[in-house]
């Protein structure tokens, strides 16, 4: 009951100096809001980028085109051709179960009045494979249509509804950059793969895409599925070889590839990831201490202003340590009623960036929410120590005295 009337007077004081106390809760809010708000930014990220790295297939070998360090830059080296491809397949069979070399361009595709900008890629028969994505409409390209460089495309499912609507796109044409394609096929609707928004894309043979569209001689990547998930080590080593002598590499040479697989992924995130923590925490954890200096400093004008109130409860019977109470309660329902508000602000302000940029999924973990709640009172507990100290250790006679 005495502890109930203790926190009454606590209320009572913040109340006296309204302007004052809602001072001090902003500064909290705002380190608050940063906490939760950078929890929020890095969650999301992590958890999108690793439901992104989940479909990418557990037995899949990503190979890119690699990089050089001249005059300490690092400049990108294409080397990846069509018959790197051919090799592999060609030397590893009992390796590979499929093989798909790929092209990605951008462009943008027409159809009448309607058009779309784009990415287009280059592809043979074994994209479908590999990924487990068909077509929902009509069908995927051929060896043939790969072979005769064949200007036939298979569209996105978007790709299709912002060009043809409702209406069936199989059997039309579009233009690619201007050139005329017939249509054979729409895909499902699968939302990513790996890195790719594949309901955004149109798919065109690999050999029409380098030769007839792009003329280029280097593909983007090669994506090597293994036979078996156990096999992976030696299916990686077995391409890294290849891959040199058909681009005649000598012992000691630097490769001018990149290979990539699901786990070195995912190791290259958590790397990521830490850094990202360190950075948004770090900005987080300094904007907590301004807070917290913030109560500390207010209390301590408050404690000099109250000289005189404290005095006259000292001499009418209330302990020290009902003073001391007093004032680590005035900090910690600043704290808390800071923190609160600076959950909801953290919230409000990762989510309102995550719809304007339309880039990041936002992901508020209940535990940061706990653990935010948490860091603010005890910051506010910690901050008002001292001044709380103080006012509990004032002399009465003193005390009355002061004017």
């Amino acid at each position: 009951m005495f502890f109930l009337q203790i926190i009454k007077m606590a209320i009572k004081g913040l109340r006296t100096n309204l302007l004052r106390s809602l001072m001090a809760t902003l500064g909290v809010m705002i380190g608050v809001g940063a906490v939760v708000a950078a929890v929020s930014i890095l969650e999301g990220f992590q958890k999108d980028i690793l439901s992104t790295l989940e479909s990418f297939g557990a037995d899949q070998v990503l190979v890119v085109n690699g990089t050089s360090n001249r005059h300490g830059r690092s400049i990108g080296v294409n080397s990846l051709k069509p018959t790197d491809a051919e090799a592999i397949s060609r030397n590893h069979e009992g390796l590979v179960k499929n093989i798909s070399p790929q092209y990605l361009g951008t462009v943008q595709i027409k159809n009448l009045s309607t058009n779309t900008f784009g990415p287009a890629l280059g592809a043979t028969p074994a994209y479908t494979k590999i990924n487990d994505y068909h077509v929902a409409d009509g069908e995927f390209l051929s060896r043939e249509d790969v072979r005769a460089k064949s200007m036939v495309v298979v569209l996105g499912s978007q790709v299709a509804i912002d060009l043809f609507g409702s209406l069936p796109a199989v059997r039309k044409n579009v233009k690619i950059n201007g050139k005329r394609f017939d249509v054979i096929g729409v895909m499902e609707e699968r939302g990513s793969i790996g890195f790719s928004q594949v309901d955004n894309q149109v798919i065109i043979p690999l050999s029409t895409a380098m030769q007839r569209m792009f003329g280029s001689r280097y593909l983007t990547m090669l994506v090597v599925q293994a036979t078996t998930a156990e096999k992976m080590s030696e299916c990686i080593r077995a391409v890294e070889t290849t891959l040199r002598t058909e681009h005649r590499l000598k012992p000691g040479d630097e490769d001018d590839f990149q290979v990539f697989t699901q786990d070195r992924l995912k190791q290259q995130l958590s790397r990521i990831t830490l850094l990202l923590a360190v950075v948004l925490y770090s900005i987080a954890g300094i904007s907590m201490i301004v807070g917290g200096i913030g109560i500390m400093n207010i209390m301590m004008v408050s404690v000099t202003e109250r000289t005189r109130e404290i005095g006259v409860r000292i001499a009418v019977g209330a302990r020290r340590s009902d003073i001391l109470w007093q004032f680590l309660l005035e900090a910690g329902i600043i704290s808390l009623l800071g923190g609160g508000l600076g959950v909801v602000c953290g919230w409000a302000m990762a989510n309102m960036l995550g719809e304007i940029t339309q880039l990041l999924e936002i992901y508020t973990p209940p535990m940061a929410i706990v653990v935010a709640l948490g860091m603010a009172i005890v910051v506010g507990i910690i901050s008002g120590i001292y001044p709380a100290i103080r006012a509990s250790r004032l002399d009465p006679v003193r005390a009355l005295r002061y004017e």
